[in-house]
């Protein structure tokens, strides 16, 4: 089969496209080219911006692609093009979503009020009803954030009569290459001989879905071969989420750390250590259907994939680390009040 990926060389793409090579399918990238990624040679690119999309819309229609996965759907444009290039050309896209989505993340983050809702949530939970939820984060309208939403994409692609759709609705992914790298706060106290690491107790108890990058892979590339994912919204993620606090154990424990995790009352929390979310609100989702409709499983204990997220985040630290999220002087200070 001949796939058309728009985006896959950041983060879990360049697994997505191996898998794809080694199973015979032709592929190829459309992207900028900011990213060094090691594909098989067999992977044709074209370079160029999304935001230039007319500039290459003849050139990508010469690929005929008999699927498209869309890696990076960021706002309505972005579906509206893929639909008008390639409707009657293609016969499925195949579109990566977020958990975002979901109306339980607009409570989490405070954009809208109203009951918690019950986790964890399946693909027909509510979805949000305020759409781009990082607009009050984004320093100009010229900022990827301010334009950044997935559930208009989704209805664009799964509305569309010409062009079957397959939407993924991803979780937290967690490995090698995170350029979030969401593991690194903890480990490098863990690294810095942190005797505790603080955990409001509210904070402790919460829980996120979670994925390991390869993993998120393979359901990504289930989701691409197999026809009769057409039509179909899918949440993946693994099948059991730990709390916040299992989580900082698990890292802990992988990373060799010797220390010890102090819960304290939310309301002593740091502001530096406030993640700013409403925690009352988990962001958990059933992935049931796609390990039923697909036969999606993981691959990699999470002991070992943290292993190797660790070995990893240990060897590459953001190229800038904020000082501030640092403060051990203020949590000494905490943790003597608290007697430890």
């Amino acid at each position: 089969m001949r796939i058309l990926i728009i985006g896959g060389t950041a983060f879990t793409g360049p697994h997505v496209v191996r898998q794809l090579v080694r199973e015979g399918h032709e592929v190829v990238l459309f992207h900028r080219g900011q990213t060094d990624a090691k594909l098989p040679k067999a992977v044709r690119r074209i370079l160029g911006d999304r935001r230039e999309w007319e500039d290459h819309k003849t050139e990508l229609r010469r690929v005929e692609p008999e699927l498209i996965l869309d890696a990076i759907p960021m706002g309505p444009q972005s579906a509206w093009d893929v639909i008008t290039t390639f409707s009657g050309i293609a016969r499925r896209v195949v579109a990566l979503s977020s958990q975002d989505v979901y109306r339980a993340y607009g409570t989490l983050i405070g954009l809208n009020e109203g009951p918690v809702e019950t986790a964890p949530l399946t693909e027909d939970a509510p979805l949000r009803s305020l759409l781009y939820p990082y607009r009050g984060r984004a320093q100009s309208a010229e900022d990827r954030m301010y334009n950044y939403e997935k559930i208009l994409p989704e209805r664009l692609y799964l509305g569309d009569p010409g062009l079957d759709a397959t939407i993924l609705r991803l979780p937290m992914i967690y490995g090698p290459r995170d350029r979030q790298q969401r593991t690194f706060e903890y480990l490098k106290r863990m690294d810095d001989g942190r005797p505790y690491i603080l955990l409001g107790k509210a904070m402790a108890e919460w829980r996120w879905t979670k994925g390991y990058v390869t993993d998120v892979a393979q359901a990504i590339a289930l989701a691409v071969t197999h026809e009769q994912a057409a039509g179909r919204v899918y949440n993946v993620g693994e099948p059991e989420t730990p709390t916040e606090l299992e989580w900082v154990q698990a890292i802990g424990l992988a990373a060799g750390w010797n220390g010890q995790i102090a819960l304290i009352p939310s309301s002593l929390v740091p502001a530096f250590l406030d993640a700013g979310i409403n925690t009352d609100q988990p962001l958990v989702t059933d992935t049931t259907r796609i390990r039923e409709e697909l036969g999606y499983a993981e691959r990699l204990p999470r002991e070992q994939a943290l292993r190797q997220t660790v070995d990893w985040q240990r060897g590459n630290p953001p190229e800038q680390i904020d000082g501030s999220r640092f403060d051990y002087a203020a949590e000494d200070e905490l943790l003597a009040e608290l007697g430890l």
